[in-house]
């Protein structure tokens, strides 16, 4: 089995006050928004919603493989997310993230075991463990070039903004 798999989104803003974000393994988009409470569009996700969702899948599709191996039978599982984000000098960000798992069993023995896999679950799910990695980032910024005959080239800084804060 390969050690390192790829994953890839890629997000733009489509106009107005929404985007749309489109995985590489999905075949639909994802319309986007800001919260309503900033200035967004009712009724469309937001990235704190891709964020606690992305946390509520992982561990769902974590606890299912740490059951499958353990050869666990269970009824039921909802996983809740939610999320406080507030401000402080820094501006808005996340406070708290609490996540409630909801396991159902057939049978009173299994209880203990289900515990311990959600434990178990909560630790190896890896979109929570990567909320504490440090993020690569590589800006760029382009900049059509003026429209010389036969020549459409774009211009294309990348990196600049880095340097030129590093010397400030």
């Amino acid at each position: 089995m390969e050690q390192a798999h790829k994953f890839r989104v890629v997000a733009w803003w489509s106009s107005g006050r929404t985007g749309i974000a489109k995985a590489d393994s999905a075949p639909n988009a994802i319309h986007f928004t800001a919260p309503v409470s900033f200035g967004g569009v009712e009724g469309r996700w937001t990235p704190e919603d891709l964020l606690l969702g992305a946390i509520a899948s992982c561990f769902t599709t974590t606890f299912r493989a740490i059951a499958d191996h353990s050869r666990f039978a269970y009824v039921d599982l909802q996983v809740e997310v939610s999320g406080t984000v507030a401000q402080d000098d820094g501006g808005y960000g996340f406070t708290g993230i609490s996540i409630r798992a909801n396991l159902v069993v057939a049978r009173e023995e299994d209880a203990h075991l289900g515990v311990k896999l959600l434990h178990k679950a909560k630790g190896r799910c890896l979109v929570a463990r990567a909320l504490a990695i440090e993020q690569a980032f590589d800006p760029a910024v382009t900049v059509p070039a003026p429209a010389l005959v036969g020549d459409p080239g774009n211009a294309s800084i990348a990196g600049d903004c880095d340097r030129a804060a590093a010397s400030e």
